[in-house]
């Protein structure tokens, strides 16, 4: 490497290289490490270091970082080699920060300069360093400073550069998808390049964009066929070879992203059937590319729409895989098969041999993938062998993580072909026991559920012997240690239910039993709770048959020991086992009815039991109960705790799509509030409240909510929905497809012949071997038997569901105000007369009206009642210019009601929905002498309407300029608002 451009290597690298080789021990190893690093920290400071020098030095660094250690203090110094106008130091710079840095480092700012520079550069040696850096160095920060020239390097002269610069807009989607959405046509573009180098690069990033949108590229179908069938027949140049075959890895590329463009599609699968006959003819079998080739070709046709042409080259391949000595092609087989029988299983029976042979092999690997094909073959037929075969496997092996998942298929196959119940409970026996507790407690209670509910007949006497065959296994197992817990809990629940049922056991030895399980796991709460149920069952039933019940000394003292365990639940479960020993035979019957495990529980909602001890009390004179949208005047802990729980919600992250802003109505009105003097007094509130409603409501009643707010009229919102809503992007999809019309050629007999000979001079190489009876009877039980597509319904669909008489009550109240909140109609902006398109519908937020600021300064005391007059008259155009209109200055009175708006006064009120008037400074309203003038609330309102249309007055509003008293006080108001300076009578 240092031997290139004529700088020769030293001695002393040529001995480090010869020292890490000859190392005997990872600790000597790291012992020469060391010492190197110790040397290049003392050297590689030294001022006027020639560069052949530092350029051997940043090699070596390059060692140490790769033996593990840590070489960051000469980081900075293969940075520094990369601006070096030398090709040779800059191509080792380049390399030395690709493995040095990764894309988050702080030195990458200081390369991206150079980068630039060097992708401009006119040595396309030094364009092809810098695209390599751009690969691994560039991170979604940086991608749009070097992005303008990697695109245009794809039109370089050399293709090189070229393939180099779609691996880096490959690089930059993967790392920010939405940095190079706009340049996707240029995939395209370089699919057709002269290069195959540069077309093959493009196949990667295209298998991305095809994998997560299909559709959008099935026009590409016919080209893709094109090259495969151009590259199939030799037609690239023979340095494309690869051991004798032309080009494989571009043929497996697009092998792959045929599969995806043909999954469902019988039109473009019928394009590629020709192809890929001509690539299962002409694959060589004798190379392991050649195999990789044929076994993705096997994939493909196991993707697209099914042809039974192609399945039988198909079946041809995998038997030669099945029938290799090596383990590698024999694995690969395998996941063929698997692949194969999806679409036609009666394939796997064609090799029921060597997937045995498989099955037997020592080789581990081979026998999980040979599991996972007889996986996907079971049915009813020959679930029971498939099955056992998983046990025996499971109990044979170490791994949790593999045992969970065998144990899981064996339930799965038990619940879904099970020939009987009987079968089914034994086959959960076996993995409850073996796999212990990593089976999910849901298969616990199905099995449960299967025992309890029998094989869903009326047939009594089957259900009785389903029960009375699990009583039986379950005591034989329960003597085992070390038993699973869930398993434990299982065998708990069905000697309390059914250990007596029979009458071949008495109470007394099945209690035994279950004290004996208690003792031995007495660390296990759960267990001991579920044995204790079992007692309380046990000893009603007894009492309900009339028997005397005889408790055990071991089983009493339990039962005292449960009674002062620090286990709440225990102790509950222990009191009341002795309650109800002490019961009659009618009070037990009630409590623990016999068999009633799946009868479902009634609960009455409304208390009725409760209605006479309801009477007495109110007859006594306790107080009825209010309910608590009746209470008024009172807040409780509840409504608290809910504003609380919603404060919290409004602050989370919300992911759904941003809802279209409803149009509203500001309106006031005067909210009399009266103190209260339960619980939390409510204050009366010095301001008024902003209520916003729909135009669906004309007005708000001054006996509604009692909820403070905020006055914020004339306040821009800055917080919440946004005021416009997003286009949506149309993507386009070209699906223009090519119909070929043509017919399939069939193969000519020569062909025929030849392969046919080919096949049975392979099958003359290899030696017979005699099979034994064992291996045959074991292929009959697996593949033999006729195929059943119908599966066994679930544990939970092959057994009586029971009715429920539970029934769920939603709440429609408040889904139906939304709805009718939602359905209100909205009140329609003013119009932009400037727009004269077609007329569209738009919200905005409201905006700060600068004319409204002296609101508080005019409205202090005043009542504020509620009109409607803009919903009446909403849809009316509004009278721009009589906003202008003059107004007599007659002196009105400042408690007179404006008189009925007509057009542009009729939009003003709408949008506000409130009439204005004048109180006295005593706070009474009435007449004010002191009010002189036009209204200026009026006129200030409706000239911030104007200015907020888009309208600019030519002229100054009349009502401005004016002097109006307040109180004591004279104000003069210019057309300039901020001029206004009040001055005192």
């Amino acid at each position: 490497m240092g031997s290139q451009g004529g700088f020769g290597q030293s001695k002393e690298f040529l001995d480090l290289v010869k020292s890490i080789g000859e190392a005997r021990s990872k600790s000597e190893e790291d012992r020469i490490i060391l010492g190197e690093i110790e040397t290049l920290k003392r050297r590689i400071v030294e001022p006027d270091i020639p560069k052949r020098k530092m350029k051997e030095y940043i090699i070596r660094l390059v060692y140490v970082e790769m033996l593990g250690h840590d070489a960051s203090f000469g980081y900075i110094h293969a940075v520094k080699m990369t601006h070096d106008d030398s090709l040779l130091l800059k191509r080792t710079g380049y390399l030395a920060v690709t493995l040095f840095l990764n894309e988050d480092h702080d030195l990458i700012i200081l390369i991206v300069n150079t980068i630039q520079k060097d992708l401009k550069s006119d040595n396309y040696l030094v364009v092809c360093a810098a695209l390599n850096a751009v690969c691994r160095l560039i991170n979604e920060e940086t991608i749009p400073a070097v992005l303008p020239q990697v695109v245009e390097l794809l039109g370089h002269a050399k293709e090189a550069v070229r393939k180099k610069a779609i691996m880096a807009l490959h690089r930059f989607y993967q790392k920010s998808p939405a940095s190079v959405l706009h340049l996707i046509s240029n995939f395209r573009k370089t699919l057709c390049d002269k290069d195959p180098g540069v077309m093959g690069a493009t196949l990667c990033p295209l298998f991305d964009l095809v994998t997560i949108d299909v559709n959008s590229y099935k026009d590409l179908v016919i080209s893709f066929i094109s090259i495969l069938k151009q590259v199939a027949e030799r037609r690239l140049p023979k340095s494309y070879d690869y051991h004798q075959m032309p080009a494989p890895f571009i043929q497996i590329k697009l092998l792959k992203i045929l599969a995806l463009l043909g999954s469902g599609d019988k039109q473009a699968s019928e394009h590629m059937y020709t192809v890929l006959g001509d690539i299962f003819k002409k694959c060589d079998t004798l190379s392991n590319i050649g195999n990789a080739v044929l076994y993705e070709c096997i994939c493909c046709v196991s993707c697209i729409y099914p042809n039974t042409k192609l399945l039988e080259p198909a079946a041809e391949a995998i038997s030669k895989f099945l029938k290799s000595d090596s383990h590698n092609l024999k694995y690969m087989g395998i996941d063929a098969l698997g692949r194969l029988i999806k679409i036609s299983p009666d394939i796997a029976e064609q090799h029921q041999l060597a997937v045995i042979d498989c099955l037997e092999d020592p080789d581990d690997t081979l026998k999980r993938k040979t599991f996972e094909l007889l996986y996907k073959m079971t049915k009813s037929s020959n679930v029971e062998v498939i099955v056992d075969r998983m046990i025996d496997y499971m109990i044979s092996i170490n791994d949790n993580h593999y045992k969970t998942e065998i144990a899981s298929r064996c339930v799965e196959l038990a619940e879904q072909f099970a020939p009987s119940n009987h079968w089914f409970i034994q086959t959960m026996n076996k993995v409850f026991e073996h796999a212990g507790d990593l089976v999910n407690i849901k298969v616990a209670h199905n099995l449960m559920r299967l025992i309890a509910e029998g094989f869903g007949e009326d047939d009594d006497a089957a259900d009785s012997q389903l029960r009375s065959s699990a009583v039986e296994s379950y005591l034989r197992i329960i003597a085992e240690p070390k038993l699973p817990s869930v398993f434990l809990q299982v065998i708990c629940w069905v000697l309390g239910e059914y250990g007596t049922a029979d009458g071949k056991h008495s109470a007394s030895y099945i209690t035994g039993k279950l004290c004996d399980v208690a003792e031995a796991y007495s660390n296990d709460e759960t267990v001991k709770a579920y044995a204790i149920t079992a007692f309380m069952k046990l000893y009603a039933y007894e009492i309900a048959a009339g028997r005397k019940v005889d408790i055990l000394p071991e089983c009493q003292s339990l039962i005292e020991e449960l009674s002062v365990s620090h286990s709440t639940d225990l102790q509950q479960r222990a009191y009341e086992l002795q309650a109800l020993i002490g019961l009659d035979v009618r009070a037990v019957e009630s409590v623990m009815p016999s068999d009633a495990s799946c009868e479902d529980i009634e609960i009455d909602k409304s208390l009725t039991f409760l209605s006479h001890y309801v009477q007495e009390s109110l007859e006594k004179g306790a107080q009825p109960y209010i309910p608590e949208s009746e209470r008024t005047g009172m807040l409780n802990i509840s409504s608290f705790r809910n504003e609380d729980h919603h404060e919290v919600s409004m602050h989370g992250l919300r992911f759904e799509a941003y809802e279209l802003p409803k149009p509203v109505v500001p309106s006031k009105s005067p909210v009399s509030y009266t103190p209260s003097t339960e619980l939390i007094p409510v204050p009366e509130p010095s301001y008024f409240r902003e209520v916003h409603t729909s135009t669906a409501v004309p007005s708000i009643s001054s006996s509604g909510s009692t909820e403070l707010k905020l006055r914020l009229d004339g306040v821009q919102k800055k917080w919440g929905r946004p005021s416009y809503s997003s286009g949506s992007t149309s993507t386009l999809e070209s699906s223009s497809q090519k119909t070929v019309n043509g017919v399939v050629q069939a193969e000519s007999v020569s062909t025929s012949t030849s392969r046919a000979q080919a096949t049975s001079s392979f099958d003359l190489k290899k030696p017979q071997v005699e099979i034994s009876p064992e291996k045959q009877k074991l292929a009959a039980s697996l593949f033999g038997g006729p195929s059943k597509t119908d599966k066994r319904p679930t544990s939970s669909s092959h057994k009586v569901v029971k009715s429920s008489s539970h029934t769920t009550e939603k709440p429609s109240v408040a889904k139906a105000a939304d709805t009718a909140s939602e359905k209100s109609t909205p009140v329609q902006p003013p119009p932009d007369l400037l727009d004269l398109g077609e007329p569209t519908v738009t919200s905005s937020a409201p905006l700060i009206d600068p004319f409204k600021q002296l609101e508080g300064l005019l409205d202090q005391g005043e009542n504020v009642s509620a009109t409607n007059h803009g919903v009446v008259n909403a849809n009316k155009a509004p009278d721009i210019m009589s906003l202008y209109a003059e107004i007599a200055a007659s002196g009105q009175s400042g408690g007179a009601v404006n008189p009925v708006p007509t057009s542009g006064d009729d939009m003003l009120s709408g949008l506000s929905g409130i009439s204005n008037r004048t109180v006295s400074p005593g706070g009474a309203a009435g007449s004010s002498p002191l009010s002189k003038g036009p209204n200026l609330k009026d006129a200030l309102e409706k000239d911030a309407l104007v200015r907020q249309m888009g309208v600019t007055p030519t002229s100054q509003n009349p009502n401005f300029g004016q002097q109006r008293y307040i109180g004591d006080t004279c104000v003069d108001i210019p057309s300039n608002i901020s001029e206004a300076k009040p001055r005192t009578l």
